[in-house]
């Protein structure tokens, strides 16, 4: 058995649950090979506060929405808010029936995606019940991806742009690997200059060193495109032909997410 300590960004055993002072994780019933353990749908609040923050509802799952608000009501609290990290529907497929249930409103990036007049950009703070959360961009797993800065627990929360465990995609036409780059420097400056040490994922357990976790996926990063710029230059510029080279070792079932970072990095090193 591998020390969770030795592992990127040393993940802890559990996936839901109490994270930090102020983060719970309810987690969706919709394990797979690309959501891991299922969608953590985070529910945040001020210690001793009435009102709470959902972000990421996860799917329209009748029994995971009412699940979210049992969560919120057995704490003695409401949930005041809906945010969105981005548009994936193992994220935000459920936020219109949620909006029903609770009453809330729907802040995201996307126009689209919101119920009510506010959205989200960069540099919003969102306040509610004596919480504070920090709007940070982190396009490049989708375009109109979010974080959000936590600073009373030292923590971020990544959506799908940091996993709990293995690594994401960039999800080509729409996320662009530069864009993803840019969004895992501007988290790594999290950890170094706000003291940022805790990842709190989309998908997967709590990472326990947030910087390791960066340092790792801009590693990872950095490799895989060492990898694919060495298969171009061998003559080999088909995705699916790049994927089965670069990603061999991969399981076969992810080869469809691989071809989407392919495409995207293909498209990085050509300029296209």
């Amino acid at each position: 058995m591998t020390d969770a300590a030795a592992l990127p960004g040393q993940p802890r055993g559990a996936v839901a649950g109490p994270a930090t002072a102020r983060a719970v994780n309810v987690l969706a019933p919709n394990p797979s090979a690309m959501t891991l353990d299922g969608t953590n749908t985070w529910l945040v609040a001020e210690p001793g506060s009435e009102l709470a923050v959902v972000i990421d509802p996860g799917p329209l799952d009748e029994g995971h929405l009412r699940a979210v608000v049992a969560t919120a009501e057995a704490a003695g609290r409401r949930i005041g808010l809906t945010l969105l990290t981005h548009g994936h529907a193992d994220h935000a497929e459920g936020a219109a029936r949620f909006a029903e249930l609770t009453g809330t409103t729907v802040r995201a990036l996307d126009p689209a995606l919101r119920l009510g007049d506010e959205g989200l950009g960069a540099g919003d703070v969102v306040t509610i019940g004596g919480l504070e959360l920090r709007v940070v961009p982190t396009p490049g797993h989708t375009s109109d991806s979010l974080s959000f800065h936590l600073p009373a627990d030292r923590a971020v929360l990544t959506g799908d742009t940091v996993l709990g465990r293995g690594t994401t995609m960039v999800a080509h036409p729409d996320g662009r690997l530069g864009e993803y780059l840019d969004s895992l420097r501007r988290l790594h400056s999290l950890t170094t200059d706000d003291g940022v040490s805790t990842v709190l994922p989309g998908h997967g357990p709590v990472l326990d060193d947030a910087q390791g976790a960066l340092e790792f996926y801009l590693a990872h990063r950095s490799a895989r495109l060492d990898q694919v710029r060495a298969a171009v230059e061998a003559g080999v510029t088909e995705p699916g032909e790049v994927v089965a080279l670069v990603y061999a070792a991969v399981d076969r079932s992810l080869w469809p997410a691989a071809e989407l970072s392919v495409r995207a990095q293909l498209e990085y090193l050509l300029g296209g």
